[in-house]
C-alpha cells in the first residue's frame, strides 16, 4: 500500500524544482512537470480516480465560469474568477 501523503509530498517537491529551475533560467522544467505527473497519474490509480473522466469535466466548468481581468502590480494582466451565487 502506498503512503498517500508522502506521494502529495513527492509531488510537490517535484513542483518545487521545477518552480526552482523555471525561475533561475535552468533547462529541465518539462522533465519536473513530468515527474509530477507520474506522481498524479499514480496516485489517482492508487486512489480509484479517472483523472481523463475529471479533466474533461472541470474544463467544461471552467468554461462557464466568469472572470475579470485586472493588472497585476507589475502590469500584467490577470484573469480573476469571479464567485457568483450558482459557482461560489
Amino acid at each position: 500500500m502506498t503512503d498517500v501523503a508522502l506521494e502529495f509530498c513527492r509531488a510537490h517537491e517535484e513542483l518545487s524544482e521545477a518552480f526552482s529551475k523555471h525561475n533561475r533560467n535552468q533547462s529541465g522544467v518539462a522533465e519536473e512537470f513530468a515527474d509530477v505527473m507520474i506522481f498524479i497519474l499514480g496516485m489517482c490509480e492508487k486512489m480509484g480516480f479517472d483523472l481523463e473522466k475529471e479533466l474533461v469535466e472541470k474544463i467544461e466548468k471552467n468554461k462557464k465560469r466568469q472572470y475579470k481581468k485586472e493588472k497585476s502590480p507589475d502590469g500584467k494582466d490577470v484573469f480573476i474568477r469571479i464567485r457568483t451565487p450558482k459557482d461560489p
